[in-house]
């Protein structure tokens, strides 16, 4: 018994001491618990708060959406799609799930596998692009990837990137953007600044596995979308200068492509600006000539390869009309006309006597026709685009009071359009003119300038004699599409008296009746010159630039327009007159419509009207006959019945007034003439031919009234077979006329 009792305070003493040992060491963890947590939540609060916030917080920038480019009537010429951008967080992942991560994102992104398993060992980092600028599909792929093997480290930003609905259209104008959306040429560069707005930044906490925790984010700073640009460029003349430069560059195999402008010549809006050839500013790195891309590809040495590469693409993104220099030929001749009645030096009632050269100093310099052209006015003398005329008017002037004009006209300066890289002119000035080149200068050499500043200068001379700045932005407008800016230019100066424009747009309207007859519009008082140049400082010999300026309507002008073809190679020669009069005809014939301008026709051009032909389906033949008379049309039965069954040309079809309507009076198939072959036959001879054969005719180009013309072309063309009454258009050309 004694034992038993013994034996029990044995056990609770031992029990005892074993709790205050555990007693113990549970204070004493408690203590060093609390030692701990008071050195880290007091002592050294703010070191581990730092920490803490280090390690939660990520910094998120938010992209500012970049602004849209209308046209002028609020048409979308480039604007901002909605991209995503991959990058992998290697301190958020799990380095099991690597492989996993770089194969499939490999195989959806179409990246280098090994590339991203290089950005995942960088366990500290928690931003490693993967892709940028990826399309809603594949980022909509790589979510559902990273949800089906539970994957972390993988995020998802949303970008954007620029995206131009038409493609090539207008390319030079807009220019492009790189892949951090910057602006690397045209407006995107020059209004990059604007258009790019203000980017902000958001901060939220995120766990372990890099998800949102729940706390709400801070934002530090809010984005300010990019202000949006209204141009001056109209869709409709823009395509309608594209597709006409287009097809006449290819034509006349212009070596080293054509520029093209429209302008407003009141107030310096620039309606349309094209180059051929151009690119596609969506993938504006490509080559579009193909046969150059096969040539550099070819190359084998990397460093020239990619020399080559680089060069290639610079002048595929050159504006000719803005970048590049050239001796605009006799449409300068505009300018020293100008000059010369402006400061008084000659009148319309000077006169010239042109032998076909004339001796300046130790040069020889000869007009274009030969045998010159006698005795002439100062009209006629800019009609004839005559050089010893023009060298004469120059040398008169003298070389002080031509380059006073030459300043004034806006030609030793940028013209300050709204485009990088404009050049200014290499000219001579009145301290370093010579008599030989104060000569050359006078009819269009010598002087280099861009094509930008010629149809400015030509504006001035025919608007009332008012520089103004070809611009190519109205309107800037912010996210709302509130105004934030006007952007329309004020005129510079005067440069000539509104008398000596009157005078110079009598004479450039009587060239096109007259002369420069590709360029006519019936109804359109068109005005015009044209240029033909010599480059000069090429290699090669007898390379030109052909170029044509016009304006319209001439009482009161609108528009300007400027075509030109670098270096024509084609069968029809290298002739400003010939190559781009026609297109700026084409142009205007097209263009002034559109814009509402109206026509006023003269009382020989009231004979080329054209007017729509009524239905005379049904109508006894007396009745056909006096609603056609009525309509200015002429009648002509095929058949032996006394009503009108059918009748060519169709009811609503446009013919020239005058035209004679085929009505059949019995059912059948229309009757078929063979079309003959009109070349080179005069007007009359024309006329009765086609009237023979029961054809109409609708005449375009050289004045068909004049005797001396001749067809140049026709359409349709000889030995089709085409319907008794069907429209053929001849072309005339004046083989008399010598550029």
């Amino acid at each position: 018994m004694a034992n038993n009792r013994k034996n029990q305070s044995h056990v609770t003493n031992t029990m005892r001491k074993k709790t205050m040992f555990v007693s113990f060491c549970a204070c004493l963890c408690f203590a060093i618990v609390a030692a701990n947590m008071f050195r880290i939540q007091i002592v050294n609060y703010e070191k581990y708060k730092t920490r803490a916030t280090q390690i939660q917080l990520r910094e998120t920038e938010l992209s500012a959406k970049r602004g849209t480019i209308y046209d002028a009537n609020m048409k979308v010429l480039a604007q901002t799609a909605t991209v995503w951008t991959i990058f992998v967080s290697p301190a958020e992942s799990k380095t099991e799930q690597h492989r996993t991560i770089a194969r499939g994102l490999s195989k959806i992104l179409e990246v280098d596998e090994e590339t991203i398993l290089t950005k995942l060992k960088r366990t500290s980092s928690y931003y490693e692009i993967v892709k940028q600028k990826v399309d809603k599909p594949l980022a909509d792929e790589v979510i559902r990837f990273c949800k089906e093997n539970k994957l972390s480290g993988v995020n998802i930003v949303e970008d954007y990137k620029r995206y131009y609905p038409y493609g090539d259209f207008a390319a030079t104008i807009l220019g492009f953007c790189g892949s951090d959306n910057q602006g690397l040429a045209g407006l995107e560069s020059y209004y990059d600044e604007e258009l790019t707005g203000e980017n902000g930044r958001v901060i939220a906490a995120k766990n372990g596995w890099g998800e949102d925790m729940g706390y709400g984010n801070e934002v530090i700073s809010e984005t300010r979308d990019g202000y949006s640009l209204v141009t001056t460029i109209d869709e409709t003349v823009q395509h309608y200068l594209e597709k006409h430069l287009a097809l006449n560059a290819e034509k006349h195999g212009a070596v080293e492509g054509a520029a093209g402008i429209v302008m407003n010549v009141k107030t310096g809006a620039i309606l349309g600006m094209a180059n051929y050839p151009s690119y596609d500013p969506n993938e504006p790195y490509a080559l579009v000539d193909e046969e150059l891309y096969n040539s550099i590809m070819a190359i084998t040495d990397d460093t020239q390869r990619s020399q080559a590469m680089s060069r290639a693409r610079q002048k595929q993104w050159r504006n000719k009309a803005v970048n590049d220099l050239y001796e605009p030929g006799s449409v300068f001749k505009i300018v020293t006309a100008s000059a010369a009645i402006d400061a008084g030096t000659e009148t319309l009632y000077s006169t010239f006597n042109c032998s076909g050269s004339v001796q300046v100093e130790n040069r020889t310099m000869k007009c274009a026709q030969t045998w010159g052209h006698g005795h002439e006015t100062f009209s006629q003398a800019l009609i004839n685009s005559c050089n010893p005329a023009f060298i004469d008017i120059g040398l008169t002037m003298g070389k002080d009071t031509f380059y006073d004009y030459f300043y004034s006209f806006g030609l030793a300066e940028k013209t300050g359009i709204d485009l990088p890289g404009e050049q200014n002119s290499l000219h001579y000035t009145a301290d370093n003119h010579t008599t030989v080149t104060l000569a050359s200068s006078a009819f269009g050499q010598s002087n280099k300038i861009t094509p930008i500043q010629m149809i400015t200068a030509v504006a001035a001379a025919v608007n009332g004699g008012n520089l103004v700045t070809p611009h190519l932005v109205s309107q800037m407008l912010d996210s709302e599409g509130n105004v934030v800016k006007d952007m329309t230019p004020e005129i510079r100066r005067q440069v000539i008296s509104e008398e000596t424009s009157e005078i110079i747009r009598n004479i450039l309207k009587e060239n096109v009746d007259t002369n420069a007859r590709r360029a006519y519009v019936a109804g359109y008082r068109v005005g015009g010159k044209s240029g033909t140049s010599q480059k000069l400082d090429t290699a090669r010999d007898n390379d030109y630039i052909a170029s044509f300026v016009g304006v319209a309507p001439c009482d009161d002008p609108e528009i300007a327009i400027l075509i030109l073809f670098d270096t024509p190679t084609g069968e029809d020669g290298y002739y400003g007159g010939i190559l781009a009069g026609p297109v700026v005809g084409a142009l205007m014939g097209e263009i002034l419509p559109y814009l509402g301008i109206e026509q006023v026709f003269s009382a020989e051009e009231q004979k080329l009207v054209s007017v729509t032909t009524p239905s005379i389906t049904g109508y006894h033949i007396t009745d056909a006959a006096v609603k056609l008379q009525q309509s200015g049309l002429s009648i002509k039965t095929v058949g032996s019945g006394d009503t009108v069954v059918s009748q060519y040309p169709a009811y609503g079809q446009k013919v020239t007034t005058g035209s004679t309507v085929i009505a059949y009076t019995e059912q059948g198939e229309a009757t078929m003439v063979t079309v003959p072959d009109l070349r080179d036959k005069t007007p009359r001879s024309v006329n009765s031919t086609l009237d023979a054969m029961g054809l109409n005719i609708s005449e375009q180009g050289a004045y068909s009234g004049n005797s001396g013309v001749r067809v140049q072309s026709q359409s349709p063309n000889a030995g089709d077979k085409v319907p008794m009454g069907t429209t053929i258009t001849v072309t005339y050309y004046d083989p008399t006329y010598v550029e």
